[in-house]
């Protein structure tokens, strides 16, 4: 393969092997609250612990959509090198991977210690995914449309 070819494919590999890298028993829940419950106790110095709670699930879950929805705007990027626009196919293609990815991130995380893996979770990545190729959409089409005159 020349790399000309390989080469649109290395942001969305450099980012899968970044997701992987953060399914790891570091950053589980435990740990993570570590830093971010006093985190968000400094910012809500009022927040009664349940409230802080809500908040780092929320967070860690948000992580979970902004991760799958760079990776869908990777995949898509890759597929549709070295054309313009949008199609299809190629965004069909690039959620398909971005979901196959999330269900074996979610396997892969059933081996590591203090993690789990997560029906929701997985949903949450598709979803992020699924989201990017709807911006993605709307972004190129908008592009495409002649700005109206003015009557």
């Amino acid at each position: 393969m020349r790399l000309s070819r390989l080469r649109p494919w290395l942001p969305a590999l450099a980012w899968a092997l970044f997701i992987f890298g953060t399914s790891t028993a570091s950053l589980s829940s435990p740990h993570t609250s570590r830093f971010f419950i006093p985190l968000l106790r400094w910012l809500l110095p009022g927040a009664d612990p349940a409230t802080l709670d809500l908040l780092h699930e929320f967070a860690r879950k948000s992580v979970h959509v902004v991760n799958y929805f760079i990776f869908g705007l990777l995949l898509f990027r890759a597929l549709r090198a070295p054309h313009r626009g949008w199609a299809l196919r190629w965004a069909a293609l690039s959620l398909c991977i971005a979901s196959a990815y999330a269900v074996t991130d979610e396997f892969h995380q059933s081996f590591e210690a203090g993690r789990g893996p997560s029906a929701m979770d997985a949903l949450l990545d598709i979803s992020g995914a699924a989201t990017a190729q709807a911006v993605t959409w709307y972004f190129t089409r908008a592009r495409k449309q002649p700005a109206a005159a003015d009557s």
